[in-house]
């Protein structure tokens, strides 16, 4: 069993998001019961990579000395999956905010759906969604967005290295992406959509996988919490 020291020397837990939870709250979660659990006053807790809380699957999260590596966890590749809707978009490409344009889809056919996923792998330019946890003059660009603020984003470089759509139902396409850091696959999604002559917005996202960390080696946070000493 793991000791107090050995969390405060650094520990690097794999933990597998619910749904609906921000990556913090995961992060306040652990910081809580080891506390509680150790009756430690204080202990760096941090997580390295954010995710949405509509998305689910693999956050690093690092304990004690560790934290300070969590910097190169950040920049390692990390693999997705998940699903895109056809036809419609919404203000934060994904089911945060509700559909706000449709589109034809008639014309789109399998073949261009999976000759189109060419067009995303490699270096690509990419706009992130309004509707991020990105600074901008100080505030969160989803500040702005929720104070119906209209704010310039500026484009970035990304690296998409894999890119598949792995099912097609209907309007729903399954995908799986590996991609660099700083990469949105809500933007992916959007300009999936805008590629195919239609629109597209996310409705299902997974992290899988960050470097070599992968979610089939994660826990629940409830089964991380029950593996601690109770008092």
């Amino acid at each position: 069993m793991t000791s107090e020291e050995d969390f405060k020397n650094g520990q690097v837990l794999l933990i597998d998001k619910p749904l609906t939870w921000t990556s913090f709250q995961a992060v306040n979660k652990l910081r809580w019961a080891i506390r509680q659990a150790y009756s430690i006053k204080k202990i760096k807790v941090g997580h390295a990579g954010t995710l949405d809380p509509l998305a689910t699957g693999l956050l690093v999260i690092c304990t004690g000395k560790m934290t300070k590596q969590i910097h190169i966890f950040q920049g390692q590749e990390k693999e997705y999956t998940g699903t895109f809707v056809l036809g419609s978009t919404t203000p934060s490409f994904d089911l945060e905010t509700e559909i706000d344009q449709t589109f034809e889809t008639s014309h789109i056919t399998a073949e261009q759906i999976h000759k189109t996923t060419h067009q995303f792998i490699g270096k690509i330019e990419q706009f992130p969604p309004v509707f991020s946890a990105i600074k901008k003059d100080g505030k969160r660009l989803y500040e702005f967005a929720r104070a119906g603020e209209a704010v310039e984003i500026k484009s970035r470089q990304v690296e998409i290295t894999e890119f598949e759509i792995t099912e097609i139902n209907n309007l729903e396409l399954k995908f799986r992406a590996v991609c660099s850091k700083g990469t949105y696959i809500r933007s992916l999604a959007h300009d999936f959509g805008k590629a195919l002559n239609s629109g597209a917005h996310l409705s299902e996202l997974r992290r899988t996988r960050i470097g070599e960390f992968t979610v089939e080696n994660a826990l629940t946070p409830e089964a991380f919490i029950e593996g601690l000493p109770s008092k």
